[in-house]
């Protein structure tokens, strides 16, 4: 599996550009393929999810995506989806296709609604700077960008196709399916069938094991088309995918609202993979222990205790707990038996950047890792004033 440059624009055949204009941004991607996507399980879904969830099910092709930050297009009833279907029709026009193979995606604010005349007048500026080059990715995954610091991209080649990804997410993050916007592509010939399995995998393992702050926003949305100029083994196809989606999903935790720390949760001999699973996300979406990660306090009892109430299934007493970090690895719990003698050693590890919460559970083979973020005074203060 070789990493390489370009982000989106690695794929063959893929055009992309971005525009800022102080708070709002507009991307467009053109790329023409089988595609599938899985959204937001939120009960108050944005008007550019059920347009596009529509648009998937009709034909399952999809010639490109739009994409615009700065209004979510959420809460906004019959003229929300009205407005989703013109910005359809914005990049329908300029690709000279159908809006029923145009994917809307919407990033912002709840409760507004979109100024469809600047969109036009952003997309008529945007137009010309289409296309093939890196800095296209890089303009697009920038023109998402809401609280996001930094640009979120990847791109590998792995037996012989390629898979590649931009997305935003800084805020707002607990997925119930993906993460705030994610678009990736593929050069592989694989069926829609496939493709769809193969997303809903690589993002219950990646996107779906992500927390920053515990909020499943209305607008979640992971799209992925498929060019078909390749052909792959399904399985070679699913490895890249899911390392892409891995990429991206780390991008977003060292990116959260705030962060100062990146925390990545490895849980391993859980009875069952879910076990796994449920143990991982209730240390990562745990204030306490995000607190502790900020404070660079090594109270590792907040961690058990984040195991104990996740509804795993395990004896308390035979937990192993271990903390990696600032290029070292401490033992706190050994088999239910504090170690004595540590504290200091998990200081000094606890001032590095990254810290890694190592659990070995002894209980069967089940495997997991979520992704997540310390919790600072300045997510407080980048909520309390979001305005964008």
């Amino acid at each position: 599996m070789r990493e390489i440059e370009g982000g989106i624009s690695a794929i063959d055949g893929l055009s992309a550009c971005g525009i800022r204009r102080d708070r709002y941004g507009l991307a467009l991607i053109a790329c023409s393929g089988i595609a599938a996507g899985v959204f937001t399980r939120n009960k108050v879904r944005a008007a550019p999810i059920d347009l596009t969830s529509k648009n998937l099910a009709r034909e399952g092709r999809l010639d490109g995506v739009i994409a615009n930050s700065g209004c979510a297009n959420a809460y906004t009833g019959a003229r929300g989806l009205e407005d989703a279907g013109e910005m359809a029709g914005i990049l329908a026009e300029i690709l000279k296709t159908e809006r029923s193979r145009i994917a809307v995606a919407s990033t912002g604010v709840i409760g507004r609604y979109l100024d469809i005349d600047l969109l036009k007048a952003l997309a008529e500026e945007a137009k010309g700077s289409f296309s093939e080059t890196p800095q296209a990715s890089q303009d697009a995954a920038r023109a998402i960008m809401t609280t996001d610091t930094r640009i979120k991209e990847a791109a590998i080649e792995h037996g012989g196709i390629k898979v590649a990804g931009i997305c935003k997410g800084a805020g707002m993050i607990e997925p119930n399916m993906a993460t705030m916007l994610a678009f990736l592509y593929t050069d592989a010939k694989i069926s829609r069938e496939d493709l769809a399995e193969s997303l809903a995998e690589a993002v219950d393992s990646s996107f779906n094991m992500l927390t920053v702050d515990g909020d499943t926003s209305t607008n979640d949305m992971v799209l992925i088309t498929a060019t078909g100029k390749q052909s792959c083994q399904k399985e070679v196809f699913k490895e890249a995918l899911s390392h892409v989606c891995t990429t991206l999903a780390r991008k977003m935790a060292r990116d959260g609202e705030g962060a100062s720390k990146y925390m990545e949760t490895v849980v391993s001999g859980a009875r069952t993979d879910m076990d796994a699973r449920l143990a991982a996300k209730a240390v990562s979406r745990s204030n306490l222990v995000k607190t502790a990660i900020y404070g660079e306090d090594p109270n590792w009892g907040r961690i058990v205790c984040a195991i104990g109430r996740s509804g795993a299934d395990f004896d308390p007493n035979d937990i192993t707990l271990r903390l990696q970090g600032a290029g070292g690895e401490v033992t706190l719990v050994d088999r239910g038996r504090i170690v004595d003698g540590v504290l200091e050693e998990a200081e000094r590890l606890m001032k590095g950047k990254e810290i890694y919460i190592l659990i070995d559970l002894h209980s069967g083979e089940g495997h997991a890792r979520s992704f997540g973020c310390d919790l600072t005074h300045e997510y407080i203060d980048i909520n309390a004033n979001y305005t964008t």
